[in-house]
């Protein structure tokens, strides 16, 4: 892929895992890669590692559910570039568990507010600077539990991520017009921190879920990234409301 001088790019929940790779891959690919996170301690650190390898970068502190900080900070990095090429809506999680009987309204919305308000209000405050971008792009994340519904106690969880399956879609759909192309990517069981502590105190359980992954073990953010990169790239130029799984077989069970 080849190097492409002054693009933007953002990365939501960047700081780390599979968010801080595909920052790293976008910045090596030439963007200037914007990080956000709630870890202002973190967030300089990943910008400095990133910088030592030639990446342009800076890192943005805001809380993707809170309305009123996307939407200033994606403003503010907007009128400074005058344009975003790339938004990657990374940030999202389990938020923990709850089955709905016991399930308190505020857990409810802390959920979708993680997954699914995040992915609107930053594509909602980006969508005036990709119309300045170089085959613009919104990639957002998805999961099998949006097909499946999750596991016990994460029913809520496949719910929000069931949203962003469908906003990918709309959010296509309403943009097609300016050229923005909108798509998402579906990772699997993905070797990061986010897994650290049942790989510490229960590495048997660990270890048996590349039994339910076809090519036979986790996969690695590096090829989630790989992924992102792509639907970002050219290459990808007539690709839109699509979801990529990247998850070595494992949503077709075996």
């Amino acid at each position: 892929m080849s190097k492409t001088e002054n693009k933007v790019a953002i990365v939501t929940g960047a700081t780390g895992g599979i968010g801080f790779e595909v920052a790293k891959r976008l910045g090596k690919d030439g963007y200037t890669v914007i990080l956000n996170g709630i870890d202002t301690e973190k967030g300089p650190e990943k910008i400095k590692e990133l910088t030592n390898e030639g990446i342009t970068a800076e890192f943005y502190p805001f809380d993707v559910t809170n309305e009123e900080q996307v939407s200033s900070n994606i403003k503010a990095i907007g009128d400074k570039y005058g344009r975003i090429d790339v938004l990657v809506n990374n940030a999202g999680g389990l938020g923990g568990r709850s089955r709905f009987e016991e399930m308190t309204t505020e857990f409810y919305r802390n959920v979708m507010a993680l997954n699914l308000d995040s992915v609107f209000f930053a594509s909602r405050a980006a969508i005036p600077y990709l119309k300045n971008g170089e085959h613009p792009t919104i990639i957002n994340y998805t999961s099998n539990a949006g097909w499946n519904a999750g596991g016990p106690g994460a029913g809520i969880y496949g719910t929000s991520k069931a949203g962003v399956h469908a906003i990918t879609r709309a959010l296509a759909k309403d943009l097609a017009e300016y050229g923005i192309r909108v798509n998402a990517v579906s990772p699997g069981t993905i070797d990061t921190p986010f897994h650290a502590q049942i790989k510490s105190t229960k590495p048997e359980v660990f270890a048996s879920w590349k039994n339910n992954i076809m090519l036979g073990r986790l996969g690695q953010p590096e090829e989630v990234a790989s992924v992102v990169a792509f639907l970002a790239s050219k290459d990808a130029a007539f690709i839109t409301a699509e979801t990529i799984q990247i998850g070595g077989g494992q949503a077709l069970g075996i």
